[in-house]
């Protein structure tokens, strides 16, 4: 894997206190959930898909596992991290333990969890989304930690890219497919509202993408942007005044963390919310395509272990999910009294969900 040396101090930590002080699902930032995996040193490992096979028995390792924000997407992925790294420990006979905790949304928060797990002398770092990658791979420039992000739609415009020691996982949309869904559901769609957060490095290109759809369609759109819930709340209740017809969010942590607060007043004026992850549609939201995230999260702590064990030149740059689910809220759609049975084939899958409301 070419690499440049990171340039020092590679972005400007922007102040960002805004960003989501408002989500009532943060925890206390000093809280962790520290665990760990082992098995006996005298146990024989078998080889492990994580790449591995002939790390010896009885190793130990520190892996800091630090979400950008407590969200059903981003806790999916977290969830799904600690379970294939202990899957990892008990193939390899050997110790992994971690620490997962959450930056709520607060750079100062994430500078400190990531200094902190540098000064801890761990292994890995495994951010979870944009924002935490970007102040992990700032704390770990002298260490040279290896950075293992997860879920980062767009790692080259976040300039997480050509990086000695980062590398991870990216959940790209094809938003031309989560439109074509958009008009296929409904084929007279006139006016389509475009809700983000202008804080979220994941919505820029998507965002950008969408527009230049909806313009080669003769569709008009109105955008309306957020930083909290309460602005979200406020932004999407400015859209059903505009009467949209329907409303595309890319995989915006910012919404994501607000969408329990307005998939009831969308269904109830009868716009169908269409986005990029499956947690927003688990939340109330009518459809989306894009990545699963117990997949993604499982191989981010592959190539966390990976890169462990054989070192960061034997790493990608960056490593492309496909986003191949499509993801449906039945419950959503009975409100709506919205068919989708035209969403079958468009993807390699179609997955229907009810609200889970947490």
């Amino acid at each position: 894997m070419k690499k440049r040396n990171v340039m020092k101090k590679f972005f400007a930590l922007a102040a960002t206190a805004a960003l989501c002080l408002s989500l009532a699902a943060c925890s206390d930032p000093s809280a962790q959930n520290t665990q760990q995996s082992q098995e006996g040193e005298d146990s024989q490992p078998p080889a492990s898909s994580a790449g591995e096979e002939n790390t010896p028995a009885g190793e130990s390792y520190q892996v800091a596992i630090i979400k950008q924000m407590d969200h059903a997407s981003l806790d999916e992925i977290a969830a799904a991290i600690e379970a294939r790294l202990d899957e990892i420990a008990a193939e390899n006979g050997v110790t992994i333990e971690y620490t997962t905790t959450s930056g709520q949304g607060d750079q100062t928060i994430l500078k400190q969890l990531a200094d902190q797990a540098i000064a801890d002398g761990v292994d890995a770092i495994i951010p979870i989304a944009t924002t935490a990658a970007q102040v992990a791979a700032v704390s770990a420039e002298d260490s040279q930690t290896p950075v293992v992000y997860a879920a980062i739609s767009y790692p080259e415009t976040a300039n997480l890219t050509g990086i000695d020691y980062v590398t991870g996982t990216s959940d790209a949309l094809d938003t031309q497919l989560i439109l074509d869904m958009m008009l296929a559901q409904d084929p007279d769609v006139a006016s389509v509202g475009l809700l983000y957060s202008l804080s979220e490095p994941n919505s820029e290109v998507p965002i950008a993408e969408a527009k230049e759809y909806l313009d080669g369609k003769g569709i008009s759109y109105i955008e309306q942007t957020a930083a909290t819930n309460d602005e979200v709340i406020a932004a999407a209740s400015a859209l059903v005044a505009a009467g949209v017809d329907a409303i595309f969010t890319p995989t915006d942590n910012i919404i994501m963390a607000a969408e329990l607060a307005i998939y009831e007043d969308l269904a109830d004026a009868g716009i169908p919310h269409y986005t990029g992850a499956d947690s927003f549609v688990r939340n109330g939201a009518f459809a989306a395509c894009g990545v699963n995230y117990t997949n993604l999260g499982a191989q981010t702590a592959d190539l966390a272990y990976q890169a462990i064990t054989q070192g960061m030149d034997s790493m990608e740059e960056v490593y492309q999910l496909p986003g191949d689910t499509i993801t449906v809220n039945t419950e959503t759609a009975g409100a709506l009294g919205a068919d989708y049975s035209m969403f079958e084939g468009m993807a390699a899958n179609l997955v229907e969900v009810t609200t889970t409301k947490e």
